[in-house]
């Protein structure tokens, strides 16, 4: 457990261990805290990459699995996005992680740095097997949030109902946690058997949920009522973010298995349950 701001701890780690790939997962994810704290978000997600890939080079690891995000899509031009739709995030969150993409593009021109950028849409669930339990100290998502509102018998916010959908609430594309592993999981046998390369995958179910549908599945599911109220748009919420995931089905042969959102739920109520 080191920090990838301290250089040095980190090429003492890689002189220790023979490493044939790095997952690269340390990021800070909360798009609210960003556009308060970009410090954070520039120095934790972008310069620590950069220290890392300057590492790696050092020590000729030429192959990194990078998390990245729906985030830096921004404001969507099309129902659901391709992973060639533009690319103009509008806060410090989705920015870094766009950085961190251009920052491995230009490292594999100039070094033959192999990566392979997983950009998830809004992860959710948990174990399906109900034994890995809760453990964000700092959710951000709509699932867990909603969820621990319904635990602890709370109001639950509702942040904008005048959005251009139809029902006035966001609308997001929910993944589950354990489909995304089973992406990584193919991305990094890709990265391992092929020589050199570099790939960028959206990794979606394709169908859209609004805030509001998100929070009757809850309620259906568990058979439980939430406390509901109403509050102002949060800035740097876009009105719709859907991927167009085909690409990931075809080169990573990658099939989610718990494509539908009552399962999220059920698995993610699992997880928290299981916390207490």
């Amino acid at each position: 457990q080191i920090d990838l701001l301290d250089a040095g701890a980190l090429d003492s780690l890689f002189q220790q261990h023979a490493i044939d790939a790095v997952v690269h997962f340390a990021g800070f994810i909360d798009v609210g805290e960003s556009l308060i704290r970009p410090d954070l978000y520039y120095k934790n997600n972008f310069i620590a990459t950069l220290h890392l890939l300057e590492v790696m080079r050092k020590h000729n690891v030429r192959k990194i699995l990078f998390s990245s995000s729906a985030a830096i899509f921004g404001l969507p031009e099309t129902p659901t996005l391709k992973e060639e739709h533009p690319r103009q995030p509008i806060h410090p969150y989705g920015r870094t992680k766009w950085m961190c993409e251009q920052l491995l593009q230009d490292y594999y021109r100039a070094d033959q740095m192999s990566f392979c950028a997983l950009r998830y849409f809004n992860a959710a669930g948990g174990d399906s097997a109900g034994q890995i339990p809760y453990r964000q100290r700092r959710p951000s998502n709509l699932i867990p949030l909603a969820l621990l509102s319904l635990q602890q018998q709370r109001p639950f916010t509702i942040f904008g109902t005048d959005y251009p959908t139809k029902d006035g609430t966001c609308i997001r594309d929910y993944v589950h946690v354990e489909d995304l592993a089973q992406a990584h999981l193919l991305a990094i046998k890709k990265l391992l058997e092929s020589e050199k390369g570099s790939w960028s995958y959206n990794l979606g179910n394709g169908a859209g949920y609004s805030v509001l549908e998100v929070l009757r599945t809850i309620e259906e599911t568990l058979s439980k009522k939430l406390l509901l109220q109403k509050g102002a748009r949060r800035e740097g919420d876009p009105p719709q973010l859907v991927a167009e995931a085909s690409l990931a089905e075809r080169d990573l042969l990658w099939r989610p298995q718990y494509p539908h959102l009552e399962q999220m739920v059920l698995h993610a109520w699992q997880a928290i349950q299981s916390s207490l």
